[in-house]
């Protein structure tokens, strides 16, 4: 009778032991369904974020930089208050891309103001600096705001920076708002030093 009893047992613990896994299985698949859904919802909310925010990158404002725009991105540039665009790319550094002349043309017929100053790779000049000065005030007296544009953005940051610097902005504050945006300022950091020392 012992015998039969400790096998019934023996049977009963192996039944119970065998559900223990199955237990433990189900109880991760009920839990899984609660925990991804943040998770998903996550992932999802920073496209629909990236949506609702400018196809431009903001330096300030009232500034924004922008690679190689295109004719149709003219009227976006509109709606965002641009008043003023600047060209810092020179023609025939990409033939595929739109030109001077058409962008000016586009820009004109938005009502929008067009500046051409473009930057080669042997560098920035004085006057360019200058001629960046004069655009930026042009866009103040208006109103409105400026987009600057080149191959990359840099360019138009770099030249913005300087021209910054050379009415008394600080190189560091200059630094600290490129790298925000995405854009190194360390090539033209002397430049900077030294244009900032001149307005004083």
């Amino acid at each position: 009778m012992s015998d039969k009893l400790s096998r019934i047992s023996a049977l009963a613990l192996a039944a119970v032991l065998l559900t223990l896994p199955a237990c433990k299985d189900r109880n991760q698949s009920d839990r899984s369904p609660v925990q991804m859904p943040p998770i998903l919802a996550s992932a999802t909310a920073a496209p629909a974020a990236m949506k609702e925010t400018s196809m431009f990158t903001p330096l300030t404002d009232d500034v924004q930089v922008s690679p190689q725009i295109t004719l149709d991105q003219i009227a976006a540039a509109k709606a965002e208050g641009v008043t003023v665009i600047i060209n810092n790319r020179p023609d025939g550094e990409d033939p595929s891309a739109p030109q001077s002349a058409e962008i000016e043309a586009a820009a004109k017929a938005a009502g929008i103001d067009y500046v051409s100053i473009p930057v080669t790779h042997a560098g920035f000049s004085a006057p360019q600096v200058d001629a960046m000065i004069a655009a930026l005030d042009k866009a103040e007296a208006s109103g409105g705001k400026v987009l600057a544009y080149c191959r990359s953005g840099t360019r138009s940051t770099l030249l913005w920076s300087l021209a910054q610097a050379k009415q008394g902005r600080s190189p560091a504050e200059l630094t600290r708002i490129a790298a925000q945006a995405g854009y190194d300022l360390t090539p033209i950091r002397p430049m900077l030093d030294a244009l900032s020392g001149q307005s004083d």
